[in-house]
């Protein structure tokens, strides 16, 4: 139930950054060239990201923070990806209302994966916050905190900044950081799992 209630979560957080996307959208849009890189660069980073990686760290914490059922510091990762594969798969039936099937494959091999990369990172450090806190480390909790939605919100910004862009040159970082960021999060996984610490 717990995990089944995390997709709802995200559900709910994709709809959130909905609203809120389209708001920080029209605000950036009264404020900055569309035509420009740097538009591009400020709406993937400061509207997508910091508001799809806040409203997916935001359900994530209203959910779990108090259960009773988070008593490993690895549970952070796995509530995390959780939440955003809910998100993702509701923005991706999105996308293939919008825009058709033809996008579906491209969605599934890449943005899929990409939000649980993400969500690696941020189920990390909310682990360990988590971890801080059942110690008594008011400063580290609130440190891995923030450092878990940070981690997520840069790496979604590379990844969408890459993505929207549209280049070549922009092609090939997106490609490379996809493959970096896959094996940094597989080899992240490996290690959290190998050693986790009961909270």
């Amino acid at each position: 139930m717990l995990l089944m209630s995390l997709l709802i979560y995200g559900v709910i957080a994709a709809l959130i950054s909905i609203i809120l996307e389209n708001i920080g959208t029209k605000v950036l849009d009264s404020l900055m060239d569309q035509s420009t890189v740097g538009y591009t660069l400020v709406l993937a980073f400061a509207v997508v990201a910091v508001v799809e990686e806040g409203a997916k760290f935001a359900m994530l914490k209203r959910r779990t923070w108090r259960e009773i059922n988070f008593n490993y510091r690895f549970d952070g990762i796995v509530y995390a990806v959780f939440v955003s594969l809910g998100f993702a798969a509701f923005e991706n039936i999105g996308y293939v209302l919008g825009y058709g099937l033809s996008v579906a494959p491209a969605r599934a091999l890449l943005a899929i994966p990409g939000h649980m990369g993400f969500a690696v990172f941020m189920g990390c450090f909310y682990g360990r916050a988590k971890l801080c806190e059942s110690y008594g480390d008011e400063g580290g909790k609130t440190a891995n905190l923030i450092l878990g939605w940070l981690s997520a919100t840069v790496l979604h910004g590379i990844y969408d900044s890459c993505a929207m862009i549209g280049s070549g040159a922009s092609t090939v970082v997106f490609v490379a950081f996809v493959v970096v960021m896959y094996v940094v999060v597989l080899r992240r996984i490996d290690r959290e799992s190998r050693t986790d610490h009961p909270l």
